[in-house]
């Protein structure tokens, strides 16, 4: 690596430590108190049984699983749920592609696996959709909470300055997430530090908590603990919120950047803290109830809670800047209708932000404070969404591994099956706490898991139904006979997302009235991977003949279209086409309610809701309105 790209992955892991890891991140404050909140006495072997616990839960679940094997499976650079349903998806597809090259039918096995691991990604998206309206809901109000701590006067106070963090949170999501990164960057990482030296200190005091590095101490309390057992893995499974974070934000920093800091600045840092509330147990069970803020000395107590206090804030950043990944990702893959998305930086494709659903992600985050009103009342849903999403991962990831990567089958057993079974029981002690809050983030689930399988069947449907109504523009082009229209002076431009066929709005002038413009340009805008697209390479034009053109406008990912300066320049570089007055035509499809059954009929009526509400191209590429045609065509469903 280069001194150039080490110092990109340095400033980016910096922005990483502020985003990717601020949920994880504050895990000490209420993960071993929550551990023995269940009747667990604190004596010296369960205390080092519950350390032993966390400290391989997070070596396994996110240094091993994540950092090492699942970001592995980046698509493109972008991590996250719909990264391995698009990974996955493309290994069954090619072995389906292997087997009719051999002669052999796509089996009905295939077809139902195929099917299997798009409900289970769709399941874990939705599920961490669920995730990212609690997670800053339960972080702000933790954090605002702590001003009873100082005075109790102070309660009444505690919802209104909640709702306007998370106001002000999600108005700072439109400056990107490198930005919001560098400035929460170093304030996370002095709170690392402060977890680090709190802890030190307390090990020294007691160097016997060190025994909990030995895992026979986490199966030995597993083992010797019965009913109790579920209770506390449900507990220490909050030391393990935000690990799906560092996969859901690969594509805002990096794999590189995100495992820097991981390695180098938070595990050690979280490891240390674990040990030192557990030391502190060990010469002070009473402890138990708070041991975070009692290994504090009471000079410091006030600064921390004020440091927690912004710590748990900045918490609710990784949740929202992965939901923005996932969106985005499920819009690439027709799972859901398309929302303008704004790049936010130069160095990292995946750094977006998307207007909408941070403003659907606030209205949400704000009904669950005004329903909850504390923390604690939402504790119970806190771990279903984020146990939930890691089972699907694991689930995917094998499969990946095994028929993509092509990793031997005995490699694969040995490797994910401990995984599955370790998740697998981390999902079943969360399903217990679905009255108690676990039905929040199942329902948001639900209801999201809904909109992607019927945007995925409605789309299907139409391509399906569709096929062969749009006449091929070559075709077309051939087939005008001189004299059979009216060419009048002037120029014509169809813009469509269509690359090879008639545009609609083209068709029906043609049919209707017989008159086309003597210039006839069909454009098409298309993304690259590339962050700025060099004007020299912003254009592809092809002469097709008797007056038509078809021009593609290239544009980096985060450049803004601007179709009538770029166009215009381009065909003055290209042809002799007049562009001193153009009109412009945008076609917008208007869908209604056919003679197709869809059952229930709920979904359908979801579908033309969706479908209607789509943001075309143009709605963000500036045009001259007196210039712009629109023209509606209606598709029945």
């Amino acid at each position: 690596m280069s001194s150039q790209a080490k110092k990109i992955s340095a400033k980016l892991a910096v922005g990483a430590i502020g985003v990717v890891f601020g949920d994880i991140g504050t895990s000490p404050l209420y993960a071993v108190q929550e551990c023995f909140a269940h009747g667990l006495r604190a004596d010296p072997e369960n205390i080092i049984g519950v350390i032993s616990l966390i400290l391989w839960g997070l070596t396994i679940v996110v240094s091993v699983k994540y950092a090492l094997i699942i970001m592995r499976a980046d698509n493109q650079g972008e991590g996250g749920v719909f990264s391995l349903l698009a990974l996955a998806l493309r290994t069954a597809r090619r072995a389906g592609e292997d087997k009719a090259k051999d002669g052999s039918p796509q089996s009905a096995g295939s077809v139902h696996l195929a099917r299997a691991i798009m409900v289970a990604g769709m399941f874990g998206a939705a599920l961490f959709f669920g995730d990212s309206m609690i997670t800053p809901a339960i972080s702000v109000l933790s954090a605002v909470e702590g001003l009873n701590v100082i005075t109790p006067r102070l309660a009444n106070f505690v919802m209104p300055i909640a709702i306007i963090i998370l106001v002000a949170l999600f108005v700072l999501q439109r400056f990107g997430s490198q930005k919001i990164g560098n400035s929460f960057g170093p304030i996370m990482v002095g709170w690392f530090l402060c977890l680090a030296l709190s802890g030190f200190y307390h090990i020294v005091q007691a160097p016997g908590i060190l025994t909990a590095l030995n895992p026979a101490h986490a199966l030995h309390m597993l083992a010797t603990h019965g009913a109790l057992s579920l209770a506390i893995l449900g507990a220490c499974l909050l030391a393990f919120t935000g690990g799906e974070a560092l996969y859901a934000d690969m594509g805002h920093f990096g794999l590189n950047s995100i495992r820097l800091a991981w390695y180098g600045l938070v595990m050690p840092t979280l490891a240390v803290n674990y040990l030192g509330q557990g030391a502190l147990l060990l010469s002070h069970p009473e402890a138990s109830s708070n041991p975070f803020y009692m290994m504090l000395p009471e000079a410091l107590l006030a600064p921390m809670i004020a440091l927690a206090s912004v710590a748990t804030v900045i918490a609710s950043q990784a949740v929202i800047s992965g939901t923005f990944s996932l969106v985005r990702q499920a819009i690439q893959m027709d799972y859901l209708p398309r929302f303008s998305v704004v790049h936010t930086s130069a160095l990292e494709q995946g750094q977006v932000y998307l207007p909408k659903v941070n403003m659907i992600l606030c209205l949400g985050v704000i009904m669950i404070v005004l329903l909850f009103r504390s923390s604690s009342a939402l504790a119970g849903a806190y771990g279903f969404a984020v146990s939930g999403a890691m089972l699907v991962d694991t689930i995917m990831v094998a499969y990946v591994a095994r028929n993509a990567w092509h990793w031997t089958t005995p490699v694969v057993l040995g490797l994910f099956l401990p995984l599955f079974l370790f998740d697998t029981t981390f999902f079943v002690t969360a399903t217990a706490k679905i009255p108690e809050g676990g039905w929040l983030p199942l329902s948001v689930g639900l209801v999201v898991l809904s909109i992607f399988a019927t945007w995925r069947r409605g789309r299907i449907y139409l391509r399906t139904s569709r096929q062969g109504h749009h006449e091929k523009l070559e075709q077309f082009v051939r087939g005008l006979q001189p004299g059979a229209v009216t060419r009048s002076p002037g120029t014509s431009v169809y813009l469509t997302a269509l690359h090879d066929d008639v545009p609609p709005s083209l068709h029906s002038d043609y049919q209707r009235y017989r008159v086309l413009r003597e210039n006839i340009l069909i454009v098409r805008i298309t993304r690259t991977d590339e962050a700025v697209v060099e004007t020299k390479h912003q254009a592809h034009v092809e002469k097709l003949g008797k007056g038509f053109w078809q021009v593609t406008l290239y544009y980096g990912f985060v450049q803004h279209p601007h179709v009538t300066n770029d166009l215009r320049r381009t065909m003055q570089r290209y042809a002799d086409v007049d562009m001193a007055n153009p009109t412009y035509y945008v076609g917008r499809s208007i869908f209604i309610n056919g003679p197709s059954q869809w059952k229930p009929a709920w979904r359908k009526r979801l579908f033309l809701w969706l479908a209607n509400n789509v943001e075309e191209e143009y709605d963000y590429s500036p045009m001259p309105t007196d210039q712009m045609v629109q023209i509606g065509t209606q598709i029945e469903v």
